[in-house]
């Protein structure tokens, strides 16, 4: 992991950016003073908008967070932002966008090919990033995760055992094969669901809820579309870390 930039944000968080190996990422810690033991860890997945793009609901979170003791970090998803072109990728999200522009419903293809190469390739740089991370003497676990394509975080669930309790946005389309997966989550979630999402399957997203193994498990829903999340939700998400991570 190697930083490139660093700053101050109203002296109560410290913003590093990085990069590992061809990822780039950004690293929040708390900096007051009172901020001596290390923190636990909040991953924070974006969309595959690209940092730069959803930087500023990023570094709201990050900063809603360190208020309560976590440090966060966020890297570039497979194909996003700064990174090479995904030429399946962006096939995959132009098959998307004709079907809906078409009023057709969304096959099962191309979700698939649009979710399930992301996750495969996403995955596997979060557990170098959290190995990278955790390195650090400023963080320390336990360790939770928050982001949207919900399939990432259902994988990182099952596979990744050093996280310990997850945040997930359902406002992604979900492949068949991951409600499989999700019958193999047993780590405490936190659901969060925009019920007039245009983009998003709102019963798949309530199957893939009621799919989730966990004992415990919470959907919090909301009236609005994609970007309404209510403030007061993401105060009931930082509550529900603050339960768990502390």
């Amino acid at each position: 992991m190697h930083f490139t930039s660093e700053q101050r944000l109203d002296g109560a968080v410290i913003e590093r950016e990085f990069t590992l190996g061809e990822i780039p990422g950004i690293l929040w810690t708390p900096g007051s003073a009172s901020a001596s033991a290390p923190a636990p860890l909040i991953l924070l997945s974006p969309p595959p908008l690209g940092l730069r793009k959803t930087y500023p609901r990023l570094v709201a979170r990050a900063r809603h967070s360190a208020a309560d003791g976590f440090a966060t970090a966020a890297i570039e998803l497979p194909g996003s932002g700064e990174r090479p072109r995904w030429p399946a990728a962006e096939q995959a999200r132009a098959d998307l966008r004709r079907a809906m522009e078409a009023g057709k419903s969304v096959s099962d293809e191309i979700i698939d090919a649009l979710i399930l190469p992301l996750v495969d390739k996403a995955v596997p740089e979060w557990q170098v990033a959290l190995d990278a991370l955790l390195s650090l003497p400023e963080i320390g676990g336990p360790v939770g995760y928050s982001g949207g394509v919900i399939s990432i975080g259902t994988r990182l669930a099952v596979v990744e055992p050093r996280i310990s309790a997850a945040v997930l946005f359902a406002g992604s389309f979900v492949p068949r094969a991951m409600f499989e997966e999700a019958r193999q989550v047993t780590i405490p979630l936190h659901v969060l669901l925009q019920w007039d999402d245009e983009g998003n399957d709102r019963q798949a997203a309530l199957d893939l809820f009621d799919a989730f193994g966990s004992k415990e498990k919470t959907l919090h829903a909301n009236m609005g579309g994609h970007t309404g999340v209510p403030q007061f939700a993401g105060d009931a998400a930082v509550q529900f870390f603050t339960r768990h991570l502390k």
